[in-house]
């Protein structure tokens, strides 16, 4: 046995296990739309981790630009109209 694992064995629950590791990936792997729609079965970790990666980068775009455009259809409404509280609601 490798000393890095005989190391992690022993340091208790504190460290997460290969197979914890595998079932995480799995979990993403199941999640995200770019891996799912593939028909190869099998895809590297590092795959999933980096199409993780990307996958919550745009979100992070998508949402900037929806509450970007919120923002904007707030500017043109009237300020005290039930659409201007519905628009200021989603953007907190």
């Amino acid at each position: 046995m490798s000393s890095r694992r005989s190391r992690s064995r022993q340091s208790g629950s504190s460290r997460i296990t290969d197979d914890q590791i595998n079932d995480l990936v799995s979990k993403l792997q199941a999640i995200l739309p770019e891996i799912r729609e593939r028909t190869d079965d099998k895809v590297s970790a590092s795959k999933v981790l980096q199409e993780t990666c990307n996958y919550i980068r745009n979100l992070h775009r998508e949402v900037d630009d929806l509450s970007e455009r919120l923002s904007e259809l707030l500017a043109t409404t009237e300020a005290s109209s039930a659409q201007a509280a519905i628009i200021r609601s989603l953007l907190m």
